[in-house]
């Protein structure tokens, strides 16, 4: 296992804010742009569209993130030095991108910042901004290197911030603890201390990540922010076989917030853990319609298949495999690999993500597919990288069994098949009922 991590002080390991996990990227709701105006967009002398102009076309909407938009959006039209109304446009675009699940709202956040840079090129706040967009449009490259002039330029703790997630996504996990190092020396904020439990988690620390996540939940004064912040803290918990603590919790952010897709479909998932499939799929039902992301498709149709509901399964799953690829490419490719359904195609899509992300779930989800395809010994050598980290998480430990005994390691098989039982809360019925037979057949 890979030494952990360390920072200066007993503050905290800090860790990665969570780019993009659980959020995104399909939208929901449409996002208005020029081309729905009327008549065409300005555009500047080079023939592309003016960010100015697409950022502040009109937008419509009646809940309180859309009239923040429409006011800002108004007082960067009529202010004759702009660039403060500009910044809280785009963090506005942001919060609302975040609240509904539409990553069009990061395009119109990122066209906020190029405005800001035409209009001050040397400007930090559009750097920062910028960046932010990038790493949540999972543009990892282009973040780090919009973070690296951030930092030489400014060096404040939020742009630390920010190349640490992007560091952190392409498995750059020591330079990312060091970009962290610097951000909580600075500011110790909830922020920190949810990269902190990431990393903790990450490098097999269970506890430390249970820990520092309860720091965080106790900090948060955005209610979005918060409820993601439960939702992580609920799977920290289940996974620590604290089930109770991690129903009471998830039955409160609900309370809280009825309509948060990534708490339903936690709820959903500990459900399924439980072993009540009748009840996991209303919630399931409910976080899909919100947010079609795969992750919550693919729970949805274990829960369905548990009850013997095959033909709504089968119409879940054909919209995961219809709209996967765009939404989550990575997800797709393990659904693909788990159930054997195209093991080329998953192998294509999780060489594609890894392009993009070479973090311990990438690289996980390359092994499993190349394992799918029949390619063992390219699998052991990718799920070699991936189990380096230390990571504590069934999922791996059940693919690193597979793995091995395809290899003829049926030793190492078995330990991984062990530790995989052990938390086997965390895999999904039918991950369950494979490692039980995997298990035995090399027995």
């Amino acid at each position: 296992m890979m030494n952990q991590p360390k920072l200066a002080l007993g503050i905290v390991w800090v860790l990665v804010l969570i780019a993009g996990c659980g959020r995104g990227p399909q939208s929901t709701t449409r996002v208005s742009t020029p081309a729905d105006a009327a008549g065409p967009p300005m555009v500047k002398a080079d023939g592309a569209a003016d960010p100015c102009t697409i950022a502040l076309t009109p937008h419509e909407g009646t809940s309180r993130a859309d009239e923040a938009i429409i006011r800002l959006q108004q007082a960067s039209r009529q202010s004759q030095q702009p660039m403060a109304y500009l910044e809280r446009l785009g963090w506005a675009f942001v919060a609302k991108a975040r609240s509904s699940f539409d990553p069009g709202f990061y395009t119109l956040a990122e066209q906020c910042a190029l405005c800001m840079a035409s209009k001050q090129p040397d400007s930090a706040e559009a750097l920062l901004l910028h960046g932010h967009v990038l790493n949540q449009l999972h543009r990892f490259r282009e973040g780090e290197t919009l973070a690296r002039q951030l930092v030489a330029q400014r060096g404040l703790s939020y742009d630390y911030g920010l190349l640490g997630d992007a560091l952190m996504e392409q498995g750059k996990i020591d330079d990312a603890v060091a970009a962290y190092d610097h951000m909580l020396q600075q500011k110790p904020s909830p922020q920190g201390y949810i990269r902190a439990a990431h990393v903790r988690w990450l490098t097999g620390d269970l506890p430390g990540a249970i820990q520092l996540m309860r720091m965080a939940t106790n900090g948060f004064r955005d209610p979005e922010a918060s409820a993601w912040s439960h939702v992580r803290l609920t799977l920290y918990e289940l996974q620590a076989g604290q089930v109770q603590q991690a129903t009471n919790r998830i039955a409160a952010t609900i309370d809280a917030w009825p309509d948060y897709a990534p708490a339903l479909a936690v709820h959903g998932r500990l459900l399924l853990a439980e072993g009540e499939p009748h009840n996991a799929i209303a919630p399931l039902k409910r976080a899909v319609a919100l947010n079609p992301l795969p992750e919550s498709q693919w729970l949805l149709i274990e829960a369905l298949h548990a009850v013997d509901r095959t033909d709504e399964a089968k119409a879940v799953e054909q919209t995961l495999m219809q709209r996967g690829v765009a939404d989550d490419r990575r997800t797709l490719a393990l659904y693909l690999a788990t159930t054997g359904r195209d093991p080329g195609l998953a192998v294509q899509l999780a060489q594609a993500e890894f392009k993009v992300r070479e973090d311990v779930l990438t690289l996980d989800a390359l092994a499993w597919a190349l394992r799918a395809a029949g390619k063992y010994q390219e699998a052991r050598a990718v799920n070699a990288r991936a189990m380096k980290a230390g990571t504590r998480d069934a999922r791996l430990f059940y693919h690193a069994g597979v793995i091995a005994a395809a290899v003829g390691e049926h030793e190492e098989a078995s330990h991984w098949f062990a530790r995989a039982t052990a938390e086997r809360q965390m895999l999904l019925p039918s991950e369950r009922a494979q490692l039980i037979k995997a298990a035995a057949a090399i027995l």
